[in-house]
């Protein structure tokens, strides 16, 4: 039975091929509770523009829970025609009203072994971890196309009905998203000092690869050491950081560290934290 639930957005990650639904952007928010819940399959590029919603928004949407999927927080949106966009929440007063959202209604761990235990439990697949230390940003070359059948897959599949078939969706022409060429990844420590290397998957620091190498007239290095430059530097400096965690309907469950990194948060330190 379809629910409509009002999500606060946090997490896009950057667009994947499905053989089953085309094109799929993993979209993560939390509830008016504090609870976390992960929409998918999204066709984020599918949806008119007015319904394409952007991180730290507001939304209204028919879910139910997916059956297919054991993650706990797992929702299948059933209807794309009744996405309804809301509020958007800035960055005012140092983040106030996101920190209060996000860290206030939410459990925030330091302690990855207690976390993937969880996950193995079968109690969670999102949370908001806070590393005590970022060690290294990592990168790694991985192919700049789609693989070929894949792609014929899903080109093929794009010109069919499908799941969110409507007529918006019909007289949209499939385009499909660039494939990043590299893999980045943090290399953390936790609060017991166990290091990690995990990949980081959001649509931002997809998006900033793009926009680097555009402004370095298409010079890879120089493109990557930028990104670097923002994740290691930028993020760092005078702001607290927070990852956004999500494990893999793959590996969650079993893997010896299922989590990847589906989002950063980095609100600015408060010299004078708000008392309320």
């Amino acid at each position: 039975m379809s629910e409509i639930k009002k999500v606060f957005i946090t997490v896009k990650t950057y667009p994947t091929l499905s053989t089953k639904y085309d094109e799929l952007v993993c979209t993560a928010g939390v509830l008016e509770d504090g609870s976390w819940i992960r929409i998918y399959p999204v066709p984020f590029r599918k949806l008119d523009y007015q319904n394409q919603y952007s991180k730290y928004q507001w939304m209204e949407l028919p879910l139910e829970k997916n059956t297919s999927d054991p993650r706990p927080e797992s929702f299948r949106l059933t209807d794309i025609d009744r996405i309804k966009l809301l509020e958007k929440v800035g960055t005012a007063n140092d983040w106030e009203e996101r920190r209060r959202l996000i860290l206030n209604r939410s459990k925030v761990y330091t302690n990855l072994t207690d976390l993937i235990q969880r996950a193995k439990d079968n109690e969670l697949s999102l949370a908001v971890f806070k590393p005590q230390q970022i060690v290294d940003f990592k990168w790694e070359f991985i192919g700049r196309e789609w693989p070929k059948e894949k792609l014929e897959k899903v080109e093929q599949k794009s010109m069919q009905p499908s799941l969110f078939d409507n007529p918006q969706e019909r007289k949209y022409i499939f385009s499909v998203v660039k494939k990043l060429p590299y893999k980045f990844s943090y290399k953390i420590k936790d609060s017991d000092g166990k290091e990690s290397t995990m990949m980081i998957e959001d649509w931002e620091i997809g998006a900033l690869y793009w926009n680097c190498l555009k402004d370095s007239d298409g010079d890879e290095p120089v493109a990557i050491e930028k990104v670097k430059e923002k994740y290691m530097d930028t993020f760092l400096n005078n702001n607290e950081l927070y990852l956004f965690l999500g494990t893999t309907r793959q590996f969650h469950g079993w893997a010896t560290n299922p989590f990847l990194i589906i989002g950063v948060f980095y609100p600015p330190i408060q010299t004078q934290p708000t008392l309320f």
